[in-house]
């Protein structure tokens, strides 16, 4: 057991859950991330300065392999039974839109997906960097390609009105 761990637990998880639940859409499912990627983080030999990255980019990739588990589960058990469309309203539409865009998160390569998360998550062009161990100077192109990426998958997948 790492002897940091309840100091880097008690800092770093509001950021976790944060990052976890804006790929989520969340709190109850960021909460469970957090735990898995902290238990994963306990095992680990990272060292202490370099948590706060570590963490945010396995917040990251782990909502990232949930959405994509729950986008599989979903086909399945559409394959299995019919699914009546709500009636529209302006909740449903919003909550159809983040669910779009989350699915497109979902089909994005796990770095361009990564980068654009943590940026999007608050995280500064110099943490985005030491997360993905990339220059600061790239991050900008970085996300800019990912979020190109992300509406290219938006109109892709854009169902007909």
């Amino acid at each position: 057991m790492r002897t940091d761990l309840e100091q880097i637990f008690r800092a770093a998880y509001p950021r976790v859950v944060a990052i976890a639940a804006r790929v989520l859409g969340g709190r109850e499912a960021a909460e469970d991330v957090a735990q898995e990627v902290f238990l994963s983080f306990g095992r680990s030999a990272v060292p202490g300065p370099e948590a706060p990255g570590w963490l945010a980019v396995a917040a990251a990739h782990t909502a990232l392999n949930h959405l994509r588990a729950d986008r599989r589960r979903v086909a399945r058990e559409a394959g299995e039974q019919h699914v009546d469309v709500p009636d529209v309203a302006d909740t449903v539409v919003g909550l159809e839109e983040r669910r779009r865009v989350r699915e497109a998160l979902g089909r994005l390569p796990r770095r361009q997906a990564t980068a654009l998360v943590l940026r999007h998550s608050g995280l500064s062009y110099a943490e985005v960097a030491a997360a993905l161990d990339i220059s600061p100077a790239s991050v900008g192109t970085t996300v800019r390609r990912a979020e190109s990426a992300l509406r290219e998958e938006l109109i892709r997948h854009a169902s007909p009105l």
